[in-house]
């Protein structure tokens, strides 16, 4: 049976169209009303706000997180500082794609990575002789997702972080509606966008002031299906 995402009493009470489907084991909104076109446009126009929760999130921590991560993914991880996120695939032996992400550089030797499908023991298969720690974290947070022109102006006001100088992939930490977040000026809409990760115990609280704020922006609960589908027909930005 499909588990909850810690934003799920939010999410169904807005689900009209009862339109589910699973995600990595949660369930999660295919759309929201009968047909999806008022989502996009908000994306598009005004921005989306998107339950990402089910996303599997691994912590990768010591000496030898860097070297483990140049051996699994075809991006030069050795480039990413800390504050940054990169875009990356990776890859079996005979170089075919397993699945694609983002690694943030939280600190020195603390990275995370997500993905779309379970990696953990495909990580730890990579990891003999190298000195790290990985932990599946995907449970220890809650994610949202708010894509589009005005997600700015909406963070900006119930978050004390520099939105307007965070730049295109970087990470910070900072507060979202007074309570402790990851916040990366990331997503796959196409859009200026940006993806919070908070304990399941805040979600809630964020959930609520995102939309309360929101509402005066033209925001609207957005299906994940359809941040898939903008951003297989913009490129990023």
């Amino acid at each position: 049976m499909p588990r909850y995402t810690p934003f799920h009493s939010r999410t169904n009470a807005l689900c009209s169209s009862q339109s589910w489907q699973e995600w990595s084991g949660y369930l999660s909104a295919n759309m929201y009303e009968l047909d999806h076109i008022h989502e996009y446009h908000a994306v598009r126009l005004s921005c989306g706000l998107f339950d990402v929760s089910p996303l599997y999130k691994y912590s990768l921590r010591g000496r030898g997180a860097p070297g483990l991560l140049d051996r699994i993914v075809t991006r030069d991880v050795s480039k990413c500082r800390v504050g940054k996120a990169i875009y990356t695939t990776w890859c079996d032996e005979d170089g075919k794609i397993i699945d694609d992400g983002s690694i943030a550089r939280l600190s020195e030797d603390h990275y995370r990575l997500t993905a779309a499908i379970p990696t953990l023991t495909w990580l730890q298969d990579n990891a003999l002789g190298f000195d790290v720690e990985i932990t599946d974290t995907t449970e220890q947070f809650g994610g949202l997702s708010i894509q589009g022109p005005t997600s700015r102006a909406v963070l900006s006001e119930i978050s004390d972080a520099d939105l307007a100088t965070l730049p295109y992939f970087g990470v910070l930490e900072g507060k979202v509606a007074g309570v402790p977040a990851q916040i990366s000026r990331t997503g796959y809409t196409g859009d200026l966008g940006y993806e919070l990760f908070v304990a399941p115990g805040d979600a809630e609280p964020v959930w609520d002031a995102v939309m309360e704020t929101g509402e005066s922006y033209g925001l609207r609960p957005a299906a994940t299906w359809l941040s898939r589908w903008c951003g297989s027909r913009r490129g990023c930005s």
